[in-house]
Order: structure tokens, then C-alpha cells, then sequence
């Protein structure tokens, strides 16, 4: 019976080994996301797609599968083959955030994905409507204390890093805000720059052409440094100290992938971020952060154990 396993095992190793020395063969590779195509996890897998093609000279093409807060694209790639074709641009929400809010999830996003590298540490701004008669975080805080309750904002949802990071916001500035959850990120930015709700936290790269064109007013990144993009955009831990609240992008594949094609991925992936599309990323707001996979698995981890803490302040649980 040993023999039988110890050959069935050294089999699949040597089975794993081709399939890795093959890879790519004639078969295309696919990018997945859990956004709309509007969303900037779109724009890093084309980024990565064109690197791979070029590296490899594969048909690299990317699909987003939105819907559940990402859930859906993290299904597919937790169900699909690990065989080096199917990878998967995740956010630290999908990774960390989700497993803690969704009662039940059909995946386990520690044991069901291999991880590739982090890909970018991504800020939220606090933005406000730009006629609101404040100027810095303080004034906001003061007004909020002032109308206690009268003060709404945005997010794209229950659970999500907006949603959390007001939350968070919340209990350290004892600010009493109300919370206006939307489908869409971009709908509570068309009612935050129409004034229907005061205020919002979003993630910079979507919204930087706007604070930039001053159609939204940007009081405070959440990051613990300034953003290279908005240099005169002071930080929330300039006047709370020790307040972080940062989400990041990662690429992931399912369990099992062959590690020679994980770290085939990760070596292309990772010098590009030290050079051109790492550049690139910081144009957007978004710091890129070459990682190894396991240090990407520690990201996965540390971000669960923080945002654990948020989540049972809040409470918020969904189906």
C-alpha cells in the first residue's frame, strides 16, 4: 500500500513538473476580476496580461465576472483547473474583508488560492462635496459633532473598504455619520457631487481626475504617508496619529498551481512593477508593492486579523 501511494505520489509530482516545463503551450491564458470592467482591477490585469504575452508570447485575455462584492470572480478561480491558465487580480476585500462579513462563502480564500504577488497598496481619500464649508479633516469632525446624525455618507456597499474605513474614521474621531450604502461607488459619487449625501471614503484612483479638477473636495488620504499623486492632501493620521485604513491589489492562482509557473508569474510580474508599470501605478495613486508569494500569504493574514476587529465593531454580517 506505501508503494502504491509513494508511486501515485512521485507520479503526479512528475505530471505537475511537465505541465510546468510545457507552460504555456498553445493554450490562452485568462485573467479573471470580480469588477466591472470600469474598475481599476480591469486596468491591472491588462497591465499584467500585456507583460505575460510579451514574456511568453501566449493569448493573454481578461474577464470580469462581477457581482456578490467580488465573490463571484473569486468562485470561478477557486473552481478552476491549476494548471498555470487562470489567474486572478484580487483585492485585500475579496482576500481579507469578505470571508469575515459573508456568513457562507463556497471557497476558502487561504487554502483555495495560490498567491502570485501583491501587486499595489491602495488609499482611500476622504472626499466631500465641494461647496462644503470645510477645509481639513478637524473642520469636518467639527461640523459632524455640530449635527450629530446629519451628516450622511457613501459607500459601495455594506462590508466593503469604504464602508469599513468610515467605520473606522468613526471611532477614533467620535463622529457620528450616517451611512448611505449604493450599488455602485460611482452612484454615491454622482449624489456626494450633487449633495444629496456630505461625504464618502473612495479609493484615489478612481476618483483623482476629480479631486485634481476640483469638482470633489479631498480632505485626507488613509494612508500613513502622503500619496505621491496628491502630495498637498494631508493624511487622516496627521490629526488622528496611528490611523491607517489602506486596501491593496494582488495576483492570485488556484491552490495548486505548479510553483515554476508561480514563480515565472511573480518574476514577470514583479519587475514590471519595479520599473515602467510600477511608475505607472504611482500617476494613480497607487504605491506598487513587488512581493514574494509568501509574502503575499502574510498580507492575506495580518489584513484578516485587522479588519476582524472593524467588522465585529460594526457588526455588520451578510448572506
Amino acid at each position: 500500500m506505501k508503494k502504491t501511494l509513494m508511486t501515485a505520489a512521485l507520479a503526479a509530482l512528475l505530471s505537475a513538473g511537465a505541465q510546468a516545463a510545457s507552460w504555456p503551450n498553445d493554450k490562452p491564458i485568462r485573467i479573471v476580476h470580480g469588477f466591472s470592467s470600469a474598475a481599476a482591477t480591469q486596468m491591472l490585469a491588462q497591465e499584467i496580461a500585456e507583460r505575460l504575452h510579451a514574456e511568453t508570447g501566449a493569448t493573454v485575455y481578461v474577464e470580469p465576472r462581477p457581482g456578490a462584492g467580488g465573490n463571484i470572480g473569486a468562485d470561478i478561480v477557486a473552481k478552476a483547473a491549476p494548471d498555470g491558465y487562470t489567474l486572478y487580480v484580487a483585492t485585500s476585500a475579496t482576500q481579507a474583508i469578505n470571508p469575515l462579513i459573508y456568513r457562507k462563502l463556497p471557497f476558502d480564500t487561504q487554502k483555495d488560492f495560490a498567491p502570485i504577488t501583491i501587486l499595489g497598496d491602495v488609499p482611500n481619500v476622504l472626499i466631500v462635496n465641494k461647496d462644503m464649508p470645510v477645509k481639513t479633516v478637524a473642520d469636518f469632525v467639527a461640523l459632524a459633532k455640530a449635527k450629530p446624525g446629519q451628516l450622511h455618507y457613501g459607500s459601495s456597499g455594506n462590508g466593503t473598504s469604504m464602508h469599513l474605513a468610515a467605520e473606522q474614521f468613526k471611532m477614533v474621531a467620535g463622529a457620528d455619520l450616517q451611512h448611505i450604502p449604493y450599488r455602485s461607488s460611482g452612484t454615491a459619487v454622482t449624489d456626494l457631487m450633487g449633495g444629496q449625501i456630505q461625504a464618502m471614503f473612495h479609493q484615489v484612483p478612481a476618483v483623482i481626475g476629480m479631486i485634481q479638477g476640483k469638482s470633489l473636495k479631498a480632505l485626507a488620504v488613509t494612508t500613513r504617508d502622503r500619496v505621491a499623486a496628491l502630495p498637498d492632501v494631508p493624511t487622516v493620521a496627521e490629526t488622528y496619529p496611528g490611523f491607517e485604513s489602506m486596501t491593496w491589489y494582488g495576483l492570485f492562482a488556484p491552490a495548486g498551481t505548479p510553483a515554476p509557473v508561480i514563480d515565472r508569474v511573480n518574476r514577470v510580474v514583479t519587475e514590471a512593477l519595479k520599473g515602467d508599470l510600477g511608475k505607472k501605478l504611482l500617476e494613480t495613486g497607487i504605491t506598487p508593492r513587488p512581493s514574494t508569494p509568501e509574502q503575499t500569504a502574510e498580507a492575506v493574514a495580518r489584513d484578516s486579523a485587522h479588519w476582524r476587529v472593524i467588522v465585529d465593531r460594526v457588526g455588520v454580517r451578510l448572506d
